[in-house]
């Protein structure tokens, strides 16, 4: 096998097949499917650039297809949505289609099958089909209405489809086997009434196909060859394949369906119904909030096509799920803006320098170089002058050893600029620096060619001239959860994992150069991110989206945090060799600050869990999680919990016991829970262990007198 066929990812060696083994490459087609009942998220892209990007390697074409066959939820809004999201990431359809375009053919189907005796009417109610739907291991029972005559059944379709039958009365569903292995092939239903208006049809239809039917017909009836989905469809094939084969001439191509891994991204959700949740209870702005996973939201954001394109490339196409790391996505959004983005100077912090040396009334307009990764990007003058904002955090009056920004004393570059040192600062009556006074080198100006521009500096910090500079309203974004699995704890709302700072307002300068910047252009904020102009922005007010950094401080985060836990793991272990009780309070005390200082639900969750064990150290952890880790007692698994703390008071060191007895007196538990180990203390109270301690006798005392 050659090494490009090594490289084709399943779907595309099936295809490589198919043409070997004589399918004409002139009758491959392809189809995007989305339902208009909310916006397209990053996993759509997914799909998106899979059919679409097969469509350009075998030069086939790719239809449009909105399976518009629920009223009740569908929208032109979502419509049109999805076509802008379609054609920003870059691509183009063939032809736009609708299935509402085929409800008379499919209506005309169902009379078929009628007549052929393998569609019934149905007229009980949803509680009693389910009933009789049996279960994956037992047989589900025939409807009394099953053997209705072909007549009838007609004749209750037709009233169905004339709106003589309120929702719910009548459904028509598919004969096949209700005792199949696959419990979608018992008997599925073909069509509801709906009195609702269609978006397209307008109430020309009282009656509905549902999804299993119309899928695969529409992709007949369209002559798609390839029909791709994901990985939860794979039991709908079997009845795709029933549906085609009541109707499929020989002479035309039959689609097949093929599923792959739907892509799952940690730190977000997106499943559309929790996805409209956060727009219609205002946890965010909009389905086009750059907080959201929406390709609306991602594009206001700031992402680019090309990154999500190369994401969709890097994650690649297989069949087993897997869970893709968010940083990522934003890995090849930065390298993508790292070579496109014009670098430019902005404050988002400011304090305000003063240069003592530069003349009154002076101004200089500097080179500055647009992108150092694009030559041809060229350069732009900025404007220099006596009174300067720079970032607060990069001064401190008296600087540590590794400080390499400005301080009293030291020098910096002005990037594209001077030599500047610290002098003198002005506070005002609470102590806060108002004003940092700084002398400059005359001839140190970058790229002079003299001797002091030469000078090598520790640190070089980005500035704009305060008489220059442009006031804007910059919108600081992060991600919307701080779980990376925030759908996944049954015991929990995934809002409950919401990002209280995903999202912070603030006013910053920027330099003169941005003026003129309009909605969705992007920049690199020299120093602190990538940003783009939102489309709230008007000709007297800026506003800037920062889309990411330019460093994954979330990765930064999880790496420390992770490491935090395991250095207070370490710690532990002195807990138990220390002399002194001061010392064990001072080492408790470090890992508390440390465990209250970790928001990561899911990395707190599973080191509790995985120190539930037999060892000392492990268990007096898991309790000092419980203690100070800012999760509450519902949170915890209640049979994780009875576990630990038996394991605790069973425990051969008095620590554990202690601070297992502590945790129950002092923690917010219901009260049956905490009695359910009353026996167990009260036998450490009987025949306390050869380690027990005064201190320990108290807590039992204070624990048995509070029940």
């Amino acid at each position: 096998m050659s090494t490009e066929e090594k490289s084709l990812h399943f779907i595309e060696q099936i295809i490589e097949e198919n043409l070997t083994n004589g399918f004409p490459q002139n009758k491959l087609r392809f189809r995007f499917p989305p339902e208009p009942n909310g916006y397209l998220h990053i996993g759509h892209a997914k799909s998106i650039c899979l059919n679409f990007g097969l469509g350009l390697k075998y030069n086939a074409p790719v239809n449009l297809r909105f399976d518009d066959t629920n009223p009740a939820k569908e929208e032109q809004e979502y419509v049109d949505a999805i076509k802008e999201d379609l054609q920003w990431l870059g691509f183009q359809w063939d032809k736009e289609l609708y299935a509402s375009d085929y409800f008379q053919q499919l209506y005309d189907w169902a009379i078929l099958l009628i007549n052929k005796g393998k569609a019934y009417i149905d007229s009980q109610s949803s509680e009693a089909m389910a009933e009789q739907k049996g279960t994956p291991s037992q047989a589900g029972v025939d409807s009394p209405y099953r053997n209705r005559s072909v007549e009838e059944n007609l004749a209750l379709f037709e009233g169905m489809k004339n709106g003589d039958f309120e929702e719910g009365t009548h459904i028509l569903r598919a004969k096949i086997d209700m005792a199949s292995s696959n419990m979608l092939m018992r008997d599925p239903i073909m069509y509801r009434v709906l009195h609702k208006e269609h978006h397209r049809t307008g109430d020309d239809w009282c009656i509905y196909p549902m999804y299993d039917y119309t899928h695969g017909e529409s992709d007949y009836l369209e002559q798609i060859s390839h029909s791709i989905c994901t990985l939860e469809f794979v039991m709908h094939r079997e009845l795709y394949d029933w549906f085609l084969d009541q109707i499929y001439d020989e002479n035309l191509v039959r689609p097949h369906q093929y599923e792959f891994a739907r892509l799952n991204l940690n730190y977000t959700v997106m499943s559309k119904r929790k996805l409209l949740q956060l727009v219609q209870e205002n946890v965010v702005n909009g389905w086009d909030d750059p907080r959201m996973p929406t390709i609306s939201g991602l594009r206001r954001r700031g992402y680019t096509a090309a990154s999500i394109r190369k994401f969709c490339e890097n994650i690649g196409v297989a069949k087993r799920e897997n869970i893709i790391d968010y940083s990522l996505l934003e890995f090849c959004l930065r390298d993508d803006l790292n070579k496109t983005a014009p670098r430019v100077m902005a404050v988002l912090d400011p304090v305000k320098v003063i240069i003592i040396n530069y003349p009154e009334g002076k101004e200089e307009l500097l080179d500055a170089e647009n992108n150092q990764e694009d030559e041809s990007a060229g350069y732009r003058k900025v404007p220099f002058s006596k009174e300067l904002y720079i970032e607060r955090e990069d001064f401190l009056e008296v600087a540590p050893a590794k400080f390499f920004r400005l301080s009293l004393g030291n020098e910096v570059r002005l990037k594209n600029a001077y030599i500047i040192k610290g002098e003198s600062v002005v506070k005002d009556e609470n102590g806060n620096i108002t004003e940092i006074h700084v002398t400059y080198d005359t001839d140190s100006l970058s790229g002079s060619g003299s001797e002091a521009s030469k000078r090598k500096v520790a640190g070089t910090l980005h500035w704009v001239s305060v008489k220059h500079a442009v006031e804007t309203e910059v919108r600081l974004y992060d991600r919307l959860f701080i779980d990376e699995a925030p759908n996944s704890h049954k015991e929990k709302n995934f809002l409950d994992f919401i990002n209280p700072n995903s999202l912070s307002i603030i006013k910053g300068f920027v330099e003169p150069s941005l003026e003129t910047a309009v909605s969705g252009d992007k920049f690199q904020f020299q120093r602190l991110g990538y940003f783009n102009v939102d489309k709230d922005s008007t000709a007297s007010k800026l506003v800037f989206n920062k889309t990411v950094g330019l460093k994954d401080a979330w990765e930064e985060k999880g790496k420390k945090d992770s490491n935090s836990i395991n250095n207070s793991l370490k710690e532990i272990n002195k807990y138990f060799k220390v002399e002194t009780r001061e010392e064990r309070i001072a080492i408790r005390k470090a890992i508390g600050e440390t465990l209250a200082g970790i928001s990561n639900y899911s990395l707190l969750q599973n080191s509790f869990k995985k120190n539930i064990n037999n060892n000392k150290s492990s268990l007096l952890f898991a309790n000092l999680i419980l203690k100070y880790a800012p999760l509450k007692s519902s949170d915890y698994d209640k049979e994780d919990l009875s576990k630990l703390y038996l394991m605790s008071l069973r425990s051969e060191s008095t620590f554990v016991r202690s601070r297992a007895v502590l945790n129950l007196y002092h923690l917010e538990y219901e009260s049956d829970f905490v009695n359910s180990f009353r026996d167990e203390i009260l036998k450490l109270e009987a025949n306390p262990p050869k380690s027990s301690t005064e201190r320990e006798k108290e807590f039992i005392e204070q624990f048995l007198n509070k029940l």
